[in-house]
């Protein structure tokens, strides 16, 4: 796994930024139809500890994450690891 980001996604809980295709808000009624289909499918991972959903994470393998954390949050944590790895140096560069 050398290389690879995980971000917090809330309560110790970490996602690889790599899987990770959307953050959204959990609002509308198409994302209550995506939580839904997700938990019938048994795709559904929530990592929110019984709090109230703020963000809804969907993977490249069609997971869906509930997680506590609001999405802005959670945008502003995906970018930080990106320019985070975006300044780290290759082997050649030393």
């Amino acid at each position: 796994m050398a290389g690879q980001q995980l971000v917090n996604v809330g309560f110790g809980n970490y996602v690889l930024a790599s899987r990770v295709v959307a953050i959204v808000n959990p609002l509308s009624s198409p994302m209550r139809r995506l939580r839904d289909d997700a938990k019938a499918e048994g795709r559904l991972v929530d990592v929110s500890q019984g709090r109230k959903t703020r963000s809804i994470l969907v993977t490249d393998s069609n997971h869906v994450i509930l997680s506590a954390i609001s999405a802005d949050t959670l945008g502003q944590r995906f970018a930080q690891q990106g320019s985070s790895s975006s300044n780290d140096y290759d082997e050649d560069d030393i």
